[in-house]
């Protein structure tokens, strides 16, 4: 009798613990938009970070994702799908001659670039994930503005 009562018991908890297992992670769209491009050449490519160590990733590659946007109207939008809960940042390059890279001249970048929450960038701003980081809750849509230096 405490045999079967054990195994019962044991059934049922790994029932349980299944059932945790099992739940999915709810998750979110994001819809990033850029505006006022200068041309439409090239295409715009849109970063997702989710790591202050990765951010800024001036050669793109400590992304989360990365989705690239044709270029209509001087604008470029898209939607990062099925994103959990948590912070994020974004980083955008309009990438003129779309070899995946910065384009620079001496310093400063030729082609434009764009960070969540940054209306300007400069020595005394540089990109930092802490001020570029928003939370996703929920399904959202952000602009973010390209910056010609």
């Amino acid at each position: 009798m405490n045999k079967t009562l054990r195994i019962l018991q044991l059934i049922a908890l790994s029932f349980l613990l299944s059932s945790f297992n099992n739940q999915k992670q709810e998750t979110f769209n994001l819809t990033i938009n850029v505006n006022e491009l200068r041309n439409s050449t090239g295409v715009v490519v849109f970063a997702l970070y989710d790591r202050e160590a990765a951010f800024p990733d001036e050669h793109y590659k400590k992304y989360l994702k990365k989705l690239t946007g044709k270029i209509v109207n001087g604008s470029s939008t898209v939607t990062f799908e099925n994103i959990p809960a948590g912070k994020y940042a974004v980083n955008i390059l309009h990438d003129e001659n779309k070899d995946g890279k910065i384009k620079r001249g001496l310093i400063m970048p030729k082609e434009g670039i764009g960070f969540s929450n940054y209306q300007s960038i400069g020595f005394s701003n540089r990109p930092s994930f802490q001020k570029a980081s928003f939370d996703l809750l929920s399904d959202k849509k952000i602009v973010v503005k390209i910056i010609y230096m």
